[in-house]
């Protein structure tokens, strides 16, 4: 599905943090066949990677050292400033305060009231994704929180998400769309691991692409197997060869 919009609250954008940009784009671009544009310069080595020539999401080389190879997800908002002082106020840590990216839109970094880094972005010339919910475009995503009720109250007062209620997995959405879900992290995460969202790629054959990220260095953490769940997809949990988290998933057919 092409895209040229999001309502506020919507996840619009993914992008990865790298050590190494480079092979970032091979790897994603073995893995989801999507092109590397050339870097831009004045915004650091910023690249779009893109799927059939629509922007499918970003890898850009880490700020500083201590910075984590990660995914992180953008948030649709008509005001960023706003959005950001009703985040603060519900909670959130503002990490990078709200700053214009060229006249390509207007950015912030932050984290919600149980640790999960997000940014929110306010569109300009460059709205985010280009597709959405066709193979190896976003379709997902996941938040693993230690607090899941803390989490959905920050989500739904500050961006006005609606809540599908599950003991083990409520879904999250707008306008009766759901585009996510939040799981307890419980004791399947080491304490250490702090709160993050997951970015979920759409893809023909979960195993075939769990098995052609291991033979390119990747680990598989879970998977594939079928969610359980009416009508619920095959997942698979990967960590690239940098140690970036995201999945993949593909809706049964039967």
């Amino acid at each position: 599905m092409k895209v040229t919009d999001f309502p506020p609250g919507a996840p619009c954008w993914a992008q990865l943090s790298a050590s190494d940009p480079e092979a970032a784009k091979r790897f994603y671009g073995q893995l989801f066949d999507w092109t590397a544009a050339a870097p831009d310069p004045q915004y650091g080595g910023y690249t779009v990677l893109s799927l059939d020539g629509a922007p499918a999401a970003a890898v850009a080389p880490l700020m500083n050292p201590q910075q984590p190879v990660m995914w992180l997800l953008s948030f649709a908002t008509n005001d960023t400033d706003a959005t950001c002082e009703a985040a603060k106020k519900a909670g959130a840590q503002v990490w990078m305060e709200p700053m214009d990216v060229g006249e390509l839109g207007r950015w912030a970094l932050l984290s919600d009231p149980t640790g999960a880094p997000l940014s929110v972005w306010q569109a300009k010339q460059f709205a985010g994704f280009g597709v959405l919910d066709e193979p190896n475009a976003f379709g997902w995503i996941d938040l693993a929180t230690r607090d899941t009720t803390a989490a959905l109250a920050f989500y739904q007062g500050v961006f006005g998400w609606e809540v599908t209620p599950h003991e083990q997995y409520p879904m999250v959405g707008l306008a009766g769309k759901m585009f996510g879900g939040v799981m307890d992290m419980g004791d399947r995460f080491p304490k250490e691991v702090p709160a993050h969202w997951t970015p979920f790629f759409r893809v023909r054959d979960v195993d075939a692409v769990a098995g052609t990220a291991s033979k390119l260095g990747a680990d598989v953490l879970h998977g594939p197997t079928d969610v359980e769940m009416e009508n619920g997809p095959r997942i698979a949990v990967i960590r690239d060869p940098q140690g970036a988290t995201f999945g993949v998933f593909a809706p049964r057919t039967g």
